[in-house]
């Protein structure tokens, strides 16, 4: 067996060792972790990164359990949609939005006119991402990268080129070396962009020479039109709408699957309000909880949207915030569940329930970690309910909430 040495040597050259593969060396995350940050260093370097932001970045990289826990998981593929949707499309963000709406609404007209791109929906997706700049993220980006990057595994080399590219940013002067706070897949900023997006799409729109997606509102939202005129948004159509669908129809379903509307309506289709559907537009008919949920014929735009994070759920939520924002309807057709979501609010009023009932979850915050659905679970096993952890209506009226 060769020595551990060049063991080591071998994978932290490739940027792509395996920590799990390395304790079993005995050598422990910590310390194959500094090894792989030294190479990480040397590499942006001859990529131009100025030497002295490679190591101010990457200084003080420690194994984080959480972004590699994080990388195995998507939530908006394990949490159901109705969850989903109630946690993100609250009456707290539809009121921030229309608030925002009018406070930024000549920067917001502005974006819209260059960029061809709805302003309701450029300030959904900001709504979406970090609350409207309020919350972006709880990692420091290049240690987060820099952990994805060691930890190895097929995506490896992605993540060495978005940490590249981070620093690169930095280096040019457009985003300040601490301001990197955000995913733990690398996305930054008011809107959430990934840094190689940030290279090709990201504008300076207030002129002042940078294009910072941080501290600029201005940028972040052209930036973000850009985004979506880039990934085929037109304003001439629209992202889509609830419709009926005939009992029993067994028709094609899914986005790729497209017609004009008049195709649908010869299929039984019709608006949500029973109003015939017509025309050429080319749409698909998307079904995201099946036959006993809400119905959707979605064009190109939803698309553009979905483009932003690949997930129906992700699509669907700015999709509605758009809607409601702009005084638009909310989905008519109920979620086909008898135990819904919970806004943030109602999260935050669960926690100080769980506590008050002898579930000790900590310090009330609205977040829901492991210390909140041990409780939940807890609480559920009490009252005889299915023991799910689930921040939901039933766990929370049980405890007393209204």
């Amino acid at each position: 067996m060769p020595a551990i040495d060049s063991i080591k040597a071998v994978f932290w050259a490739a940027g792509a060792a395996v920590l799990v593969s390395l304790a079993s060396f005995g050598i422990s995350p910590a310390h194959a972790i500094q090894s792989c940050v030294n190479s990480l260093k040397s590499q942006a370097v001859s990529a131009g990164v100025r030497p002295q932001v490679a190591e101010r970045m990457l200084s003080g990289a420690t194994f984080d359990e959480k972004v590699v826990r994080f990388s195995k998981t998507q939530p908006e593929t394990k949490i159901p949609i109705w969850d989903y949707m109630a946690f993100l499309v609250d009456a707290e963000r539809i009121a921030d939005g229309k608030r925002l709406l009018t406070k930024h609404r000549q920067t917001l007209a502005a974006v819209e006119q260059r960029y061809g791109v709805n302003r309701h929906v450029v300030l959904a997706v900001w709504g979406i991402e970090s609350d409207f700049g309020e919350f972006r993220g709880d990692f420091y980006t290049p240690h987060a990268l820099a952990n994805l990057v060691c930890a190895g595994g097929r995506r490896s080399s992605y993540f060495r080129g978005e940490l590249i590219k981070t620093m690169q940013i930095a280096s040019r002067g457009d985003v300040p070396i601490n301001a990197f706070q955000g995913s733990w897949a690398g996305a930054f900023g008011q809107t959430q962009f990934m840094p190689t997006t940030y290279t090709r799409l990201a504008v300076d729109f207030d002129g002042d020479g940078r294009k910072d997606l941080v501290n600029s509102i201005p940028d972040a939202l052209a930036s973000t039109a850009n985004f979506l005129k880039d990934a085929g948004w037109r304003d001439t159509r629209p992202w889509g709408f609830e419709v009926k669908v005939p009992k029993g129809y067994s028709g094609p379903v899914g986005r790729k699957k497209r017609a004009p509307l008049s195709t649908w309506a010869s299929r039984g289709l019709t608006r949500i309000d029973g109003k015939a559907l017509s025309g050429n537009l080319q749409s698909a008919l998307i079904r995201p909880a099946g036959a006993g949920g809400p119905a959707f014929l979605v064009t190109r735009n939803f698309n553009a949207l979905r483009s932003y994070n690949a997930s129906t759920s992700y699509g669907l939520a700015i999709a509605l915030l758009s809607e409601l924002v702009s005084d638009g309807q909310p989905f008519m057709t109920p979620w086909p569940t008898n135990n819904p979501g919970l806004s943030r609010a109602q999260r935050l009023e669960l926690q100080k329930l769980l506590n008050r009932n002898g579930f000790d979850v900590g310090e009330p915050d609205g977040k829901v970690g492991p210390k909140t659905r041990a409780g939940i679970k807890a609480a559920e096993a009490k009252y005889g309910m299915p023991v799910t952890g689930r921040p939901a209506w039933n766990i929370y009226s049980a405890l007393g909430g209204r």
